[in-house]
């Protein structure tokens, strides 16, 4: 798993009814974009994270970023 400051983490639930966890990275710990990673949640609180097999990396549109 490779992230740039910027992307998004999403965590999925574990179980039914569970919602997924988005967060911001803000910034990459590890060697070449390797975790762990220090992100930010929606409500503004922060924790670093080594992600599991549960965890997508979201690359934003560069392409949308003007």
């Amino acid at each position: 798993m490779r992230a740039s400051k910027g992307d998004l983490l999403v965590q999925h639930g574990r179980v039914v009814g569970q919602h997924d966890q988005v967060s911001e990275v803000v910034e990459v710990m590890g060697a070449e974009g390797n975790p762990p990673y220090r992100v930010r949640f929606l409500d503004g609180h922060e924790a670093v994270m080594s992600p599991g097999p549960d965890c997508e990396v979201r690359h934003p549109d560069k392409q949308t970023q003007r």
